[in-house]
């Protein structure tokens, strides 16, 4: 029985690569990260997913608000508003996060002798953020090979798709996006107006389809 671990934040790209794990494995299950975040909208939406999914599922506290303040996803910098660029995408790395979670969500995989390990880095990631980069994978997937005897396997099945891209695929599998959180401000509603905001906006439109979160 092939089984895998999806490291799912809630938003929109790991939700869609969640969905399609659990169109392709027998036995699913999701790890969700706790870093001290400015909100835990993201989160909460994960935990609803997974519960009603019934998908065993994982939130880890990691305390790295100090650690990790440097970027303006945590601490008390102010999210930067607009499309992104290349300037307000370096307010929004968060060094070294990715390489902490992987780490950690390996060990709960093989911990469970599951298969694979996913994640959803993608195509518009790698400009900016190093840990998004195919030279990182490629190279934690050889690392996450040997380091113990049950044999895992790292990928991130979307590495060379755009956001725009993910977008169509999960909406050919008819997934509803009002179960993915996207925004950096975490309030009542998406604020549409942070860079997150405006290129999930952006991939709804170039699909021509309206985004189910906007109605809320």
């Amino acid at each position: 029985m092939k089984s895998v671990l999806v490291v799912y934040s809630g938003g929109l790209d790991s939700f869609t690569l969640l969905n399609e794990a659990i169109n392709k494995f027998e036995h699913v299950e999701a790890i969700t990260f706790n870093y001290g975040q400015k909100h835990n909208k993201e989160i909460d939406y994960a935990a609803r997913f997974c519960a009603e999914s019934k998908i065993p599922h994982e939130i880890v506290n990691l305390d790295l608000e100090k650690i990790l303040s440097g970027s303006a996803l945590v601490g008390d910098t102010e999210i930067p508003e607009g499309n992104y660029d290349k300037e307000k995408m370096k307010q929004t790395v968060v060094p070294n996060r990715n390489m902490i979670m992987i780490s950690v969500a390996a060990s709960l995989a093989i911990k469970n002798e599951l298969d694979y390990l996913w994640y959803g880095a993608h195509a518009g990631d790698h400009e900016i953020y190093p840990d998004c980069r195919p030279e990182f994978i490629d190279k934690l997937g050889a690392v996450l090979s040997i380091c113990d005897y049950h044999q895992l396997n790292f990928e991130a099945p979307y590495m060379s798709l755009s956001k725009n891209e993910i977008v169509s695929k999960g909406l050919k599998m008819n997934l509803n996006y009002a179960h993915a959180w996207t925004c950096y401000v975490g309030g009542s509603k998406p604020c549409l107006k942070c860079s997150s905001c405006l290129e999930r906006a952006s991939a709804f439109k170039f699909n021509q389809t309206e985004d189910p979160l906007n109605d809320i």
